[in-house]
């Protein structure tokens, strides 16, 4: 399995970012990837709320693995993004 080498906070902001300047998305840039770059910090407060959002699964997601290691995993991603 790879591990990625950025916070999974960063790469939700990047996310949200790309979003919102892709033409991919809702955005207008055939290459959003410089813009994306640019401005994905000004994302990090929304991805703290997806994150924060993630953390208790649904029932569906608990029956498919360990709610335990889930909810352990969301958190340390959460102290993650609160110590950069």
């Amino acid at each position: 399995m790879d591990i990625s080498t950025t916070t999974l906070n960063e790469r939700i902001a990047r996310t949200l970012a790309g979003m919102d300047h892709s033409a991919n998305a809702a955005g207008m840039e055939s290459s959003a990837a410089t813009s994306v770059d640019e401005t994905w910090r000004a994302y990090l407060a929304q991805a703290d709320a997806v994150l924060r959002t993630i953390r208790e699964p649904s029932e569906a997601m608990a029956s498919a693995g360990d709610v335990v290691t889930w909810s352990s995993m969301i958190d340390a991603a959460i102290t993650e993004s609160e110590e950069v």
